[in-house]
């Protein structure tokens, strides 16, 4: 049996005693038991026990801490409703100063008018807010009513199987099952997924508006499961972090019942609120429920909100009253150096019970608080009623303006809180985002460097300041296609048939019509009302190549037609690692078109009798595969380098190689002989035709969908696909690259170091499936991969010459890009011996097995492996204004409105984008401030 409660004690008191080396922060989420919850150390880490029946008194005791599923968003109840709101509406100096009459009225020697015709008044302004407010809160009342009572599939420990239970009923420990399209209804660890790798994909518009798939993974050890995961076989304890509002971080571990220990991040989690896409089933164990999930943690909850123009009203009421005090004071004191005239009392005046009549102070203090009710009208008390009606017209007519209607998503706009509507009429200052607010986000392959020599794709830009938006016929579609290289796929190596292929497309991002977390049990398939939201457009996908590019590549091509020794090659081998790069070094997921959004695999290769993979590597080898990875991929010059590929050009390539079509007839030639004399190693009878077929998968579409977290690597895979490097499947072992020629590289992915603003990178360590090499690829901002370089042997003179002058052309050409407004990423990578990976590896998965300094710890690795990089080049990426935006922030400044807008670009970028925005005016001096401390900017 995993970890107990009574047990907890216990055993980590005698491994404390046999190990006094740890330290307490090591041992404290199992120090003691749950009911010891209130000490200190638990405060910090949340021990979970799964309901399933194996570890019941455990998880009764610990769900007694626990919250709920259950959510309430609404900021009254039955009860509280009625002090609660007029302790809202007392905050309104008008309703206290109406208030304060009513009471004066109810004094018989100050009453002017009935005691209830005074308070009709108050009532009715008090009324009407409250059923304002009621009605507000009773929406959401509503709403909570809808989630709350919103059906999943939860573990029942009696029944053993999954039964349709609503989300108020969930508790942490249980065991959830959900279905493509359902939401998330808690904070759920992933330990079971459909997928054949162990991958589940988010759609988490309800949280961040990002429409792009995010990836979980299961927890390791989980993943390889080939049968439905039994949750009463579970005896796992969890202990993880306690409920915080962070969504990009987690941490945690799980014990197992021989005390070994699993670690797990945000990788492994699934959060309140988001959409299971891609995925028929899914299984976990809910660890944060209701309002401890971490969306409910970032939502503050109900608060009274007040304009802008509630709260000076309230000052122009203290002002008004203040000029009713001076009047009345006035009219006090006349009144008493009146009734002072009179030799006796004034004939008006009635003398009280006892015959005695006002004394003149006492008559002039009466007036005073009479002649406050008799002025009351200098503050109307219709005031608030009139601006509570003012307000509802003015959400009437917003509701229904057609300018503020979103035709993409069919949605009119939607007032969320009706108090302070007229607040965007008093707007001052305006803090803007730039990707995706100011721009469109769409990501455009620009131009590129690669060894210091800079290819400006002017045919790419021409198209990119020509392009309009416009929705495609398939006519419009085809005059479009020569945008895009067609791969040369192999099928006899004596004959490269050519067979164009369709632009790539990049999936339409479905987004759920969602109302409520409500869900859809329809297991993949989507509402027709669904809105279609990121959509990619042609202007996304397709990359003119730049045409001297181009003619490496073809050049590429022909040297490795060509075998012989005595020939330069003048193409350098970074144009194959910079395309690859482009291809792997990304997260992105490949669908095909016919079924958007579903992982593509690549099945793998049935290898012919006789060839073995050393043979193919030694072909490959002599076709400098390597070199030729930097191949060809536009229409225009796909038919030349097919035609270089002919019969008698591959007959060539066995005669040098030395191979023989059949048993009988073997090609020999000096070439050949020349070559073996070289060291090179004869294959037997095995045919060329043969190897290129059991590395070449034709069966596979050529038209793909690719879905991005960010809209940059999605630019960098069409760039790579351009020239015809083309993603055909990833899965999180495992990434395929379909080279020019069609042929298919599956690269064994070891690790994947995600991108994170400290280190403003992000890497892919592979494992060559020709070379067998571990190769580190790395993208990332200049200002940090220029500083991971690594430095030239000083012994190799020209070497250092070499890398230093590529090191300063490519700066150089960074600088300009910049300069021009466009997004850059330098591309690098760095190859690894055995025992450095698996010293590094160990290291790592260390850091990932720990709980306490993991963020650290994983970051310290990360450090470790991307240093003494390769510089291959660097990328130029295009993201343009959306329409309007110049004219909008002209127009705003002129108003008088302060626009400030914060990004993450270079300097010189930002500056850019500035002046193209019109943020800044030519004239305008700019004064530029550059520290990496807060006290100098002080």
């Amino acid at each position: 049996m995993a970890l107990s409660v009574d047990s907890a004690l216990y055993r980590w008191q005698r491994l404390g005693a046999e190990s006094p080396s740890q330290t307490l922060s090591e041992l404290a989420p199992l120090l003691f038991s749950v009911r010891d919850k209130a000490k200190l150390n638990l405060d910090k880490w949340r021990i979970v026990f799964p309901n399933n029946g194996r570890q019941q008194k455990d998880w009764k005791q610990a769900s007694t801490f626990y919250s709920g599923n259950r959510i309430q968003t609404t900021k009254y109840t039955w009860f509280t409703f009625l002090p609660q709101n007029l302790f809202e509406q007392f905050h309104r100096l008008g309703n206290i100063y109406f208030f304060f009459l009513v009471v004066l009225n109810w004094f018989p020697q100050v009453e002017v008018f009935h005691k209830e015709i005074t308070m009709l008044p108050l009532i009715v302004v008090l009324l009407a807010s409250m059923i304002k407010d009621a009605v507000e809160d009773y929406r959401k009342y509503q709403f909570d009513k809808m989630i709350n009572f919103s059906k999943t599939r939860v573990y029942d420990k009696e029944e053993r199987a999954y039964v349709e239970r609503c989300w108020k009923d969930v508790q942490v420990g249980d065991f959830v099952q959900l279905q493509c399209n359902e939401t998330i209804p808690a904070d759920i660890l992933l330990l079971y997924s459909s997928d054949q790798n162990g991958i589940c994909h988010l759609e988490t518009a309800n949280l961040d508006g990002e429409t792009n798939l995010k990836q979980r993974q299961v927890v390791t050890g989980f993943s390889s499961q080939n049968t439905l995961f039994e949750p009463e076989f579970f005896q796992n304890t969890i202990i993880c972090e306690m409920p915080n509002n962070d969504l990009n971080k987690f941490k945690g571990y799980m014990e197992q019942p021989n005390h070994e220990r699993i670690g797990f991040n945000i990788e492994s989690l699934l959060l309140r609120g988001c959409t299971i896409r891609n995925t028929e089933a899914a299984i976990g164990i809910v660890i944060y429920a209701g309002h401890e999930t971490k969306a409910m943690l970032n939502n503050n909850g109900p608060r009274y909100k007040r304009s802008k123009i509630e709260r000076r009203m309230n000052i122009d009421i203290f002002l008004c009253v203040g000029l009713l005090f001076m009047m009345c004071l006035v009219g006090a004191i006349g009144h008493g150096i009146w009734t002072r005239n009179f030799l006796e009392h004034p004939p008006y005046d009635v003398p009280d019970e006892n015959g005695d009549f006002l004394s003149p102070v006492l008559a002039g203090i009466y007036m005073f608080l009479t002649m406050i009710i008799l002025l009351q009208v200098l503050i109307p008390i219709s005031l608030y009623v009139s601006i509570e009606l003012v307000k509802l017209g003015q959400v009437f007519l917003i509701h229904n303006d057609i300018d503020l209607f979103d035709e993409e998503a069919d949605l009119p706009i939607q007032c969320r809180a009706l108090n302070i509507t007229e607040d965007l009429g008093q707007i001052q200052y305006i803090f803007s985002d730039k990707t995706g607010t100011l721009t469109e986000n769409k990501m455009v392959f620009r131009r590129c460097t690669i060894d210091g020599i800079e290819f400006s794709h002017q045919e790419n830009a021409r198209r990119l300041e020509t392009h309009k938006e416009l929705d495609l016929d398939d006519e419009d579609l085809a005059k479009l296609q020569h945008f895009t290289l067609p791969p040369m796929n192999i099928e006899r190596p004596a004959t490269y048939k050519q067979r164009t292929m369709r632009p790539l497309r990049r999936c339409q991002s479905a987004r759920a019509h969602f109302q409520g977390h409500t869900r859809n049990r329809s297991l993949g398939r989507r509402d027709s009302n669904q809105s279609q939201v990121a959509f990619s457009s042609t202007i996304e996908k397709d990359v003119t190549p730049d045409s001297r590019l181009l003619r490496r590549v073809r050049e590429a091509a022909l040297q490795t037609e060509d075998l012989s020794p005595f020939i330069h090659m003048k193409t350098s081998p970074s144009l194959t690692d910079f395309f690859l790069a482009l291809a792997i070094c990304n997260t992105v997921l490949v669908s095909t078109a016919t079924e958007p959004r579903q992982r593509v695999t690549v099945p793998p290769p049935i290898k012919p009798s006789g060839i073995t993979l050393e043979k193919i590597h030694q072909i490959f080898q002599r076709l400098k595969l390597a070199s030729l990875s930097q191949s060809l991929s536009s229409s225009q010059s796909s038919s030349d380098l097919g035609a270089s590929f002919n019969a008698k050009n591959t007959e060539e390539h066995l005669a040098a190689l030395g191979c023989c079509d059949n048993d009988d007839d073997c090609c020999t030639s000096s070439r050949g002989d020349e070559l073996r004399g070289k060291g090179s190693t004869d294959i037997g009878s095995a045919s060329l035709d043969e190897v290129f077929k059991s590395v070449t998968n034709n069966s596979l579409p050529t038209d793909f969908c690719y879905e991005a977290e960010s809209p940059d690597e999605a630019a960098l895979v069409y760039a790579a696909q351009a020239y015809s490097f083309t993603l055909v499947s990833r899965t999180p072992e495992h990434v395929t690259v379909r080279l020019p020629q069609g042929t298919l590289l599956t690269f064994d992915i070891l690790y994947t170091l995600g991108f994170d603003s400290v280190r403003k990178r992000m890497s892919v360590v592979v494992r060559h499936p020709l070379t067998k090499e571990i190769v580190v690829y790395t993208k990332g901002a200049d200002s940090v991969i220029m500083d991971l370089l690594e430095d030239s042997a000083k012994a190799d003179i020209s070497a250092e010459k070499r890398m230093k002058r590529i090191k300063e052309k490519t700066q150089k050409h960074l600088d300009y890009y910049a300069r021009d407004g466009l997004r850059t990423l330098c591309i690098a990578k760095k190859v690894l011996n055995e025992d450095d990976f698996q010293k590094w590896a160990n290291f790592r998965r260390e850091a990932e097995a720990a709980i306490d300094n993991r963020d650290e710890l994983l970051m310290e690795t990360a450090q470790h492996l991307e240093t003494k990089l390769t510089l291959l080049g660097a990328t130029g990426i295009e993201d343009r204004l959306q329409d309007g935006v110049p004219d909008t922030i002209a127009a705003l400044r002129e108003a008088g409105i302060q626009i400030w807008v914060l990004t993450g670009d270079k300097q010189e970028t930002a500056v850019n984008i500035a002046y193209s925005c019109k943020l800044l005016k030519q004239r305008d001096t700019v004064f530029t401030i550059n520290t990496e401390n807060k006290v100098n900017i002080e």
